[in-house]
């Protein structure tokens, strides 16, 4: 190829690489039903986006190494403290049975489906196996299940990744040496347990490095950011040039031990490596689809379809019931988890290169494992995409819409408020630190947070699961806006505070932090004055007229949401909402 071919094949691929994903996000589907699509017909109407020309032979290993930064990427968001009791154990049962079932169905009825000899089948069955967060997380933002099973599907897709990618590796080496499937007396799970130890030896080594350059070295967030990318790309290759795809686990196993080893304080959110995530998958599945070619795609089209079903099914459902039995989930969160299984990026990653490879060594039948992959990924996705919101609602594993709130602080007046909040309809749960206040809490019949709950929310590395909205009222100004800047990146939505004092001489407060509400006249002080002088908070529909000497402070919409005034937008009430009122102080006796 030219240098001019060159460029404008990787224009192309990534021009279509975000456009897709924008595409996606304002149609609200998940950008994987258009990343394939747009990149098998580029592939089929033009030469210049291939990847065995833009790149040649250094495409497989490209793969690697991005595939390591994803599930890197995909560690650092798994918590073990979230990982307990049963869900772990739920975990670790859907690993174990989904490898086993879903490699055997898949092996047993592939040689006469696609007319493939069994060892081929074998590393259809292995690629398979693999699910992945880069579809599992788009596709449950879109559903929003309630955080239980959120929590096991993301750490079941994203630990299946290097499972499949090292059993993958192991098959293939096999099959190109011995052209055949050697299993017996123990060998291949011997062979496993190097590979995982190498894969744990690299990703100690890269928690350590990350630990020297993050904490003894002090980088900012720019430097920190690079640290990371090139501590996670040298272990992966250095840990694939000792045993290939070893670097999977280095990966992944690195974002892990960095996110749940106190002291590195990783934020949660990282808008830089975020964004070379999402620049990541979009590239990478275009480039693979574009090597699949519509005269590979008509052999296996409908037998494909038949694997779709089988594993959709039959194979998920009963993975999915066996491993939660006795486990306490609902039957709709059981049943939900067996309806939720797609195909990601690392069963394409590893389709392309082992099929490649076996194609190389002439073994017979190789050359149908890409286009099977490539369906069974668009099948899945496709089929769960436009399935998977409505049988969560069904089964009843949807969360309630509408504000959950966090309400911080203890005093009467603020309790009071959240007796309000909670009268209008709206879920609210109270944190406190004197044992005072939190006995105020309780004896109001608030949900009372636990007492680490704040510590958590205020560490970067954390997330506040299913809070919407913080609304930060203690005595403490400075306390406040300290909380509401740390916070802001911790909470799916806004973080509010009480307005300090006019001439204000904190250390904070009068300078920064979150949105402040109720305006310029209505500031914690104020709050507080014209609580101990009668005034009270009162719910009423806003189609009411606002009696005199009161203050609207929310409007609660009839679905739920809460919307607070703040000053510097009018809010204006619809039909069927209620606001929520502070009343007039009662006239000194």
């Amino acid at each position: 190829m030219t240098d001019d071919q060159i460029l404008l094949g990787l224009a192309l691929t990534v021009v279509l690489a975000t456009g897709s994903q924008i595409l996606a996000s304002k149609l609200r589907v998940p950008a994987l039903i258009l990343l394939l699509p747009a990149g098998f017909a580029a592939g089929a109407l033009t030469d210049v986006v291939h990847p065995d020309k833009l790149m040649g032979a250094n495409f497989s290993a490209l793969v690697s190494l991005a595939v390591a930064v994803i599930l890197y990427d995909a560690g650092l968001g798994l918590n073990l403290r979230n990982l307990t009791g049963r869900t772990r154990w739920i975990v670790g049962r859907l690993l174990l049975y989904g490898v086993l079932v879903t490699f055997l169905v898949t092996a047993a009825v592939s040689p006469a489906m696609f007319d493939m000899p069994l060892r081929v089948a074998a590393m259809l069955g292995v690629i398979l196996v693999v699910s992945g967060p880069t579809v599992v997380g788009p596709l449950l933002d879109y559903v929003r299940p309630n955080d239980k099973v959120r929590r096991i599907l993301i750490w079941e897709g994203t630990l299946t990744d290097p499972i499949g990618g090292i059993l993958g590796a192991l098959t293939f080496h096999a099959i190109a040496s011995a052209h055949q499937v050697d299993i017996g007396r123990g060998y291949q799970l011997g062979q496993f347990g190097i590979s995982l130890a190498v894969g744990l030896i690299g990703g100690a080594v890269g928690a350590m490095l990350l630990w020297w350059t993050l904490r003894v070295l002090r980088l900012g967030e720019t430097l920190g950011t690079l640290a990371q990318l090139a501590t996670v790309i040298a272990v992966s290759a250095g840990c694939d040039i000792v045993r290939d795809d070893t670097g999977l686990i280095a990966a992944i196993v690195t974002g892990l031990a960095v996110t749940n080893t106190r002291g590195f304080d990783m934020p949660a959110r990282r808008p830089f490596f975020e964004t070379l995530v999402q620049l990541i998958i979009g590239l990478l599945f275009v480039s693979i689809s574009t090597t699949v070619t519509p005269s590979s795609l008509v052999p296996v089209l409908l037998p494909s379809l038949a694997l779709v079903a089988i594993l959709v099914l039959v194979v998920r459902p009963l993975v999915a019931f066996a491993a939660t039995a006795r486990s306490g989930l609902t039957p709709g969160e059981r049943a939900f988890i067996g309806w939720m299984d797609p195909r990601g990026i690392v069963a394409a990653a590893t389709a392309s290169a082992f099929s490649a490879g076996l194609v190389d060594e002439g073994v017979n039948g190789a050359s149908r494992i890409l286009p099977v992959t490539f369906l069974v990924i668009v099948g899945t996705v496709l089929l769960y995409a436009l399935t998977a919101v409505p049988v969560a609602r069904r089964l009843a594993v949807v969360k309630p819409s509408g504000t959950r709130i966090l309400l911080v602080g203890g005093e009467p007046w603020v309790v009071d408020l959240g007796r309000c909040l909670r009268s209008a309809g709206l879920d609210v749960l109270m944190w406190a630190g004197l044992d005072a206040e939190r006995q105020r809490i309780k004896d109001a019949g608030i949900q009372l947070a636990r007492g680490d709950l704040l510590a958590t929310a205020t560490n970067p590395g954390a997330r506040l699961e299913g809070v919407t909205t913080v609304i930060l009222a203690t005595d403490d100004d400075d306390f406040n806006a300290l909380a509401s800047v740390v916070m802001q990146d911790n909470v799916e939505g806004p973080v509010y505070r009480v307005g300090p004092p006019h001439e204000s001489h904190g250390v904070v407060a009068p300078y920064t932090g979150g949105a402040i509400l109720f305006g310029s006249s209505l500031v914690r002080h104020a709050l507080a004055a014209r609580y101990e002088a009668g005034a009270r908070f009162l719910v009423q529909p806003a189609s009411a007229p606002v009696p005199a000497g009161h203050d609207v402070l929310f409007v609660v919409r009839a679905n739920r949401r809460l919307e607070p005034v703040t000053g510097k937008e009018p809010i204006t009430p619809q039909e069927g909402d209620s606001v929520v009122l502070l009343g007039a102080a009662l006239p000194r006796q």
